[in-house]
């Protein structure tokens, strides 16, 4: 039976902290997709925290039953629940077994019954930052990420002293002489993902929009906000390929954050608020499709009519809006068809032709692009011998298995570990 939200829990906002059970009455798991889940242990395989650990709840077969047991007290009345046998708490021992969850999604293509893992996930992330309180240093370090992370300009203003921490020594001493592991294993762990910065990424500007007098389509750049900072040449990378490819680019200056961080943490309302924000600069913006070339926004962005399906402003336009979102593998397969790429030279739309290169390479399929949004064959047209493989941590993907930008930095590092690699080398220009 469908699971329903009381009228009350979406026009009051002190009904959604009514504890009913372990979840409070707003947009707690549906049922309907919990009850997907037939158990069959497909997931355990493919799960990198129970191939770790090897517990039950550990895997998503374990969570899901972990929020089964909390959404049924959540559906009984409120005078039975209390004391209900078999009716977890929110306490620490149950938020760990979510908190462990790394979001890979690569769960959901194992799963024979199509369980939609992420939307069960995200719900349940957003009940536990609503009705359990985290220990203070938790809160702190959570605060620190939400204060930093989605604000491009205060990324950029800390960029100089990043990379004078890199080139003064400073980095070499704190990491040798061992004083780093004092700050405590997150920002120790928070550090080691720094990337390499360099001189021209402080100064370099953010690209610009690319007019074109006979364009395929008018298309809107995502730029992001880790992005847009620390790897801006993946932008500038996407603008070129789309202009050579004969589209519109517009890049909106006033777009902010997508939302995917704070949604994918139980961030719900401030996810919320982003994408609406996102809407309104795209929508004036009049454009044809959105380009992203950052998975997890990209998995997440083309989830907002699911986000705000309960705002009557905004719920259908977000439809609208997450139809238009497209990885950027996806619209060069979609305007870079067989035919066309059979006789580049005269394809039409094309102000330069992509000149073939022979090498080998290795490509790293981005977790939320292989199975949050099941892309992962829309760049096998332009590399079909390529051999996917997931690292399990999309935390340290670049560290673990490839540091590779896709095809849209047009640039590719490949690991001694993978076989045949020749180190350092571009794929195309």
């Amino acid at each position: 039976m469908r699971q329903t939200v009381p009228l009350e829990a979406l026009t009051d906002p002190a009904s959604r902290g009514t504890k009913i059970g372990a979840f409070d009455s707003h947009h707690p798991p549906e049922m309907d997709l919990i009850d997907q889940c037939v158990h069959c242990g497909f997931c355990l395989p493919v799960c990198p925290t129970y191939q770790l650990w090897h517990q039950e709840m550990d895997s998503p077969r374990g969570r899901i039953y972990l929020m089964k047991m909390a959404a049924e007290g959540a559906h009984r009345p409120a005078e039975s629940t209390a004391g209900s046998p078999g009716t977890p708490t929110m306490d620490r021992n149950f938020v760990s077994h979510f908190d462990r969850c790394l979001g890979c999604m690569a769960c959901m293509p194992a799963c024979p019954s199509g369980v939609q893992y992420g939307k069960l996930i995200e719900a349940t992330r957003a009940q536990i930052e609503r009705n359990y309180r985290r220990p203070l240093l938790d809160r702190l370090f959570r605060r620190l990420i939400f204060a930093l992370f989605p604000h491009p300009q205060r990324l950029r203003r800390l960029m100089p002293l990043l990379w004078l921490y890199q080139r003064s020594g400073l980095r070499w001493l704190l990491r040798n002489s061992g004083l780093l592991r004092l700050a405590g294993a997150r920002l120790e762990a928070l550090e080691s993902l720094l990337p390499e910065l360099n001189r021209r990424q402080l100064f370099a500007p953010e690209p610009g929009s690319v007019m074109h007098s006979k364009p395929r389509m008018r298309v809107g750049v995502l730029l992001g906000c880790v992005q847009r900072v620390f790897f801006s040449d993946v932008n500038a990378a996407t603008v070129r390929v789309l202009a050579a490819l004969g589209c519109e680019v517009v890049l909106p200056p006033e777009q902010g954050c997508c939302g995917a961080l704070m949604a994918h943490t139980g961030g719900e309302a401030e996810a919320e608020a982003a994408a609406r924000n996102l809407i309104d600069v795209f929508e004036r913006a009049g454009v044809d499709a959105i380009a992203i070339n950052a998975a997890g926004c990209g998995s997440h962005m083309k989830e907002y009519g699911h986000l705000l399906r309960d705002d009557p402003q905004y719920a259908e336009r977000a439809q609208r809006f997450a139809a238009k979102c497209r990885d950027i593998s996806e619209l060069a397969a979609e305007l870079l068809p067989q035919q066309a790429k059979e006789r580049l030279a005269g394809a039409p739309g094309l102000s330069a032709a992509p000149k073939p290169v022979r090498m080998k390479i290795a490509y790293h399929d981005a977790c939320h692009l292989q199975h949050a949004q099941s892309s992962a064959q829309a760049r096998r047209p332009w590399s079909p011998a390529i051999q996917a493989a997931c690292c399990n941590s999309p935390a340290r993907c670049e560290e673990r298995v490839i540091r590779c930008r896709c095809f849209t930095s047009l640039r590719c590092w490949t690991p001694r570990s993978v076989p045949g690699s020749k180190g350092r080398f571009e794929v195309a220009r």
